[in-house]
């Protein structure tokens, strides 16, 4: 576009463009009203809420597992196929999700999704002896629902809090995912041993639901993507899904870390899938108990590694967080370091479960302990570094992804493959009770290889995260400065854009950039039709 003449910025602040819909509430970086720090509490309270129910849902099947399989009489790969289905839904709904989170009103997105989630977990406890498939079919229609929230949830806590704040915020919000987890094996294994029917597991979080979707309506705002960083003004950027990944995968902390995550996933998808049944088989193995042919089966194990991971859940949370804040002024690649160290430092401690439970039930919680303390260092703080790499309207995306990538590649398919490793090891004495520990135990070797290879991953992301970092405040800052600029000057922009070095200076920053904020001088006129 030729440019003839002087261009006098402008005194009025640009309209808010809105998305293809006519609709007023689905704005794409629309500008929304300021929230207050109460409101921004009281949010997260209310999404802590949400994300505790969320766990503890996709955890109950894991706590009655020996009730289900008694009662459909099925082997361990195909009880597996009710985590892997949902896992699998979840991962494939996670991107448009994610699409749909950086472009329009991301309350009405996690509403809808916590409807379908409400109503299929429902309906799941429901489900009669002979029509499995409908467990598994209405598990997979539940990690749908489930899918809205986790991706999009995240995102919003970014936009309300920034610094060391959004640090402990975001500790606090990933604290629940093993406190959810761990009080999802108690919630369902006590009502199951209370009523003597496991159906009532699955429908303890739905009635606790209905809570969180009424407190999410009145309660929570949609605030403008990026208002921390801005003061409430929000970040406005407009690009095409398939800019949004280019520009993710040249983005080497993120794609490093995902794939840490994704070894996350898949290590803690199938120890917390298996290991309560694991143990189980080992009290039958040294005799402290009778295998378990009718239900209710005993849940001694569910209840204890519960609490255990309640209690690890927000140890390791805490701790992590405390690190991060502690060593990331000092060393800009503390939180990838932090990672690393818990998951390579975890895989002793996992090679020690599985062999020493055929003797010591006690020795094998404590390493247990210490395995998932190690595991729990890294939920808050890989989450954090997501948000610190990744520009403000590329976040419900980013994390999208990421979602979908760790659990296609991690948690949707470890439970399963655990199970076929232990039905074919099995198969060669299906009868023998002590050979069915045997074989789960040969098939959770897997695990601390993929903690190796997580914890590399990690150590790679330490070379990059430091620039990646940089670029995005880099880029925030620049947006601020060049608004304060073009609202209080009357610089000719056709001037600014034939300087080879802009610089703008202010009471707290002083930036020189070319490239970018020429790129984003270049975009104002287009929008403007100068």
């Amino acid at each position: 576009m030729e440019l003839n003449g002087s261009v006098e910025a402008p005194k009025e602040n640009p309209a808010p463009r809105r998305s293809l819909s006519s609709s007023p509430g689905l704005q794409y970086g629309s500008q929304n009203p300021p929230i207050s720090n109460r409101q921004a509490y009281v949010t997260m309270a209310v999404l802590c809420y949400i994300n505790l129910l969320n766990y503890m849902e996709r955890y109950t099947i894991a706590g009655v597992l020996l009730n289900i399989q008694t009662f459909f009489k099925i082997r361990d790969s195909t009880a597996a196929l009710l985590q892997t289905v949902f896992i699998c839904s979840f991962l494939l709904l996670a991107p448009l999700f994610g699409y749909l989170g950086d472009r329009y009103n991301r309350k009405f997105i996690m509403i809808g999704g916590l409807c379908v989630w409400l109503l299929t977990a429902a309906a799941s406890s429901f489900v009669t002896e002979s029509y499995f498939w409908l467990l598994a079919l209405l598990r997979g229609l539940v990690g749908i629902g489930e899918a809205s929230y986790s991706t999009i949830a995240p995102t919003i806590i970014g936009d309300l809090f920034t610094g060391g704040k959004r640090s402990i915020m975001i500790c606090i919000f990933y604290i629940f995912i093993p406190v959810g987890s761990g009080l999802g094996y108690i919630a369902g294994a006590g009502s199951a041993y209370l009523t003597g029917d496991w159906h009532w597991a699955l429908r303890i979080t739905p009635i606790m639901g209905v809570i969180g979707l009424i407190l999410m309506i009145f309660l929570c705002p949609n605030p403008a993507r990026g208002a921390a960083e801005t003061n409430g003004e929000g970040v406005v950027a407009k690009s095409s899904y398939l800019e949004d990944i280019k520009y993710l995968l040249k983005n080497k902390s993120y794609v490093w870390s995902s794939l840490g995550v994704t070894a996350l996933a898949f290590l803690t998808g199938a120890l917390a899938f298996w290991v309560p049944t694991f143990l189980s088989r080992a009290r039958v193995t040294q005799e402290l108990h009778q295998p378990c042919t009718d239900e209710p089966c005993d849940s001694t194990d569910s209840y204890i590694f519960g609490a255990v991971t309640v209690a690890t859940g927000i140890l390791g949370g805490a701790v992590g967080t405390t690190l991060s804040r502690t060593f990331r002024d000092k060393v800009p690649y503390a939180d990838p370091l932090i990672c690393g160290v818990g998951m390579l430092g975890s895989v002793p401690c996992i090679f020690i479960i599985i062999f020493v439970a055929a003797s010591s039930i006690p020795a094998t919680y404590v390493f247990i302990f210490c395995g998932e303390l190690l595991l729990s260092l890294n939920w808050a703080v890989m989450a954090d570094i997501l948000l610190y790499v990744v520009v403000p309207t590329r976040r419900a995306t980013a994390e999208a992804l990421q979602i979908s990538f760790a659990h296609l590649l991690g948690d949707a398919g470890s439970p399963y493959l655990i199970g076929v490793i232990s039905d074919a090891v099995r198969s060669s004495k299906p009868d023998d009770l002590n050979w069915s520990f045997h074989s789960l135990k040969v098939s959770l070797l897997v695990c601390p290889f993929i903690g190796i290879l997580g914890g590399a991953f990690f150590l790679f992301t330490t070379k990059y995260i430091t620039e990646d970092s940089k670029a995005v405040l880099r880029l925030i800052e620049g947006n601020e400065v060049l608004k304060r600029r073009t609202q209080n000057t009357s610089m000719p922009l056709r001037a600014c854009l034939s300087m080879p070095t802009i610089q703008f200076r202010s009471a707290d920053c002083k930036i020189t950039s070319l490239f970018i904020l020429r790129m984003v001088l270049r975009k104002y006129l287009l929008e403007k039709k100068v």
